[in-house]
């Protein structure tokens, strides 16, 4: 698991190492039952707290992302990804939504509103490739 964190960024450190963690089980990067690094591992692996990294996992935890076994770490747990993943449709739905009116009030048509959306997403495939 890679974490890539940084110190100019506004969003705090814990929340920046949340979020990937998140996202990776989210991308199915972990899968269920997968192991996460020691606490200690992963604080001295990208140099932050162990307090940080106790924080991650707490609250991953108590967000059903991932359980804790006292004496044998911290394991990936997927229960409620499917819950989340409707969630985030929920709020791309929304933006869209709002996407649309926008687009009509300034009398944008659809087809040009989809070419605009094509283009963004390729662009978008391009930065991630």
């Amino acid at each position: 698991m890679k974490i890539l964190i940084s110190n100019h960024s506004d969003v705090p450190l814990y929340q920046q190492i949340k979020d990937q963690i998140r996202d990776s089980i989210l991308k199915q990067e972990l899968v269920q039952g997968d192991p996460l690094p020691s606490i200690r591992a992963l604080a001295n692996e990208i140099r932050v707290s162990v307090l940080t990294i106790r924080r991650v996992y707490e609250d991953l935890e108590k967000e059903g992302f991932v359980t804790s076994q006292i004496g044998v770490g911290t394991f990936v747990n997927v229960g409620n990804v499917e819950l989340l993943r409707d969630s985030r449709r929920r709020q791309v739905e929304e933006k869209m939504a709002d996407m649309i009116r926008t687009a009509k009030s300034l009398n944008i048509s659809r087809e040009e509103l989809w070419e605009m959306l094509e283009i963004l997403y390729e662009e978008e495939d391009d930065r991630e490739g």
